[in-house]
């Protein structure tokens, strides 16, 4: 429910903003809004995680989700020169509610998941996320151009708040995680660091995913695409940004029956370097057709390295600092998403839409082929073997 309220709001967020201004530079900075906090609260909020109880941590989160979300909908009654603003903020103020939600999420489910088979694991809860993902933008897209943004933002509070009811009924508290050597919030950031630094898989598999994700993501340039290039309206769009999660829910499910594991290593590289010429073949299409079918190829691809990433942070992390850690891969995430949307939208600023996303999937490859020379521990991984060591 919250994923689906999440990526709904997300999605038309960029939308709403590019059919106020129309202007692509308005996206950068949009996702400039969201990584600020993103990246500078994400570490505290791993420490919070590993503090106190992880269920409450979420709940405050998913509280925040659901009053900025009716303040969108209040906000809507504005002019449009005051509604660019309150989209900036409400940008902002989602990437200050993820620094705190994102920890306490992973480090809830590592509590709740067993560790052998957690490969399979990470497969079924992608999947349920990315069924989520798919159908948030199709019925956001459909809702906001039949009823209008205002009503749109409020279904979305009113999700979040279901949400909410769902965790406190069926979610129990969990006991908060032993406190490590460190006693103050900066000794046990650095704690957490340290450790992803010293392992060359897990700092590896981040970096791999930050430079890909960072050049290569076009999700950010959807509008601009769908309004200028491909010329659909919104629900055309909808579909565009829906394919992404199709390609990726098609190949969580396969991950389910057949999970990547003595060549989880190989497939990671394979899958970013598909992720990149997917991007590449997306921003040569002039066809609907055409573009839908390589979002979700890039999408599939997508997906078969975050089952491989999600499990290497299962696998690898020790319980009491998966907070950390995986507040830690948060900054690399955000870093990839929200300033790969910076980045791309300065970048069509620049040189246009077209040839901002093309480009990026050229360094992708790039990318790709010189993180296999620098981390061979990660090329060869066998999650197979991890497992069984648990």
């Amino acid at each position: 429910m919250a994923r689906l309220a999440n990526s709904s709001l997300i999605v038309m967020l960029g939308y709403h903003l590019y059919q106020v201004t129309g202007d692509p530079l308005s996206l950068g900075w949009l996702g400039l809004a969201q990584a600020i906090p993103a990246i500078t609260l994400v570490l505290y909020g791993g420490v919070i995680a590993d503090r106190h109880s992880r269920r409450r941590v979420l709940l405050l989160g998913r509280g925040a989700y659901a009053g900025l979300a009716a303040c969108l909908a209040i906000g809507t009654l504005s002019s449009p020169h005051t509604m660019v603003w309150i989209l900036y903020a409400a940008g902002f103020l989602l990437g200050c509610a993820a620094a705190f939600t994102s920890p306490a999420v992973s480090g809830l489910e590592g509590e709740i998941v067993p560790a052998e088979g957690a490969l399979r694991a990470v497969s079924i809860l992608g999947s349920v996320s990315q069924a989520a993902g798919l159908a948030g933008p199709v019925l956001g897209s459909v809702l906001f151009q039949w009823a209008g943004a205002g009503v749109f933002y409020a279904v979305v509070a009113a999700f979040f708040g279901i949400s909410q009811a769902i965790v406190l009924l069926g979610v129990r508290d969990r006991v908060a995680a032993p406190r490590s050597s460190g006693d103050g919030a900066l000794s046990r950031i650095a704690e957490g660091i340290r450790y992803v630094v010293s392992d060359q898989i897990l700092i590896g598999s981040m970096a791999l995913d930050l430079f890909a994700v960072f050049f290569g993501g076009a999700a950010a340039l959807l509008p601009v695409f769908a309004t200028d290039i491909l010329h659909v309206d919104s629900m055309g769009f909808g579909l565009l940004r829906a394919a992404i999660s199709v390609g990726s829910l098609g190949a969580m499910l396969v991950a389910v029956r057949h999970p990547p594991r003595a060549w989880a290593g190989l497939a990671l590289f394979i899958s970013i370097a598909g992720f990149g010429v997917g991007i590449i073949v997306f921003a040569l299409s002039r066809n609907l057709v055409l573009s839908l079918i390589a979002l979700a190829f890039v999408g599939a691809c997508d997906g078969l390295s975050m089952v491989i990433r999600q499990a290497i942070l299962r696998l690898i992390a020790p319980g009491p600092m998966r907070g950390r850690i995986s507040a830690v891969r948060s900054v690399f995430i955000n870093s990839s998403n929200e300033l790969g949307d910076f980045e791309s939208g300065m970048l069509a600023g620049a040189v246009g839409a077209v040839a901002a996303v093309w480009m990026g999937g050229v360094v992708t490859l790039v990318v790709v082929g010189v993180t296999a020379v620098c981390a061979p521990r990660l090329r060869l991984l066998d999650l197979a073997a991890l497992e069984r060591r648990w």
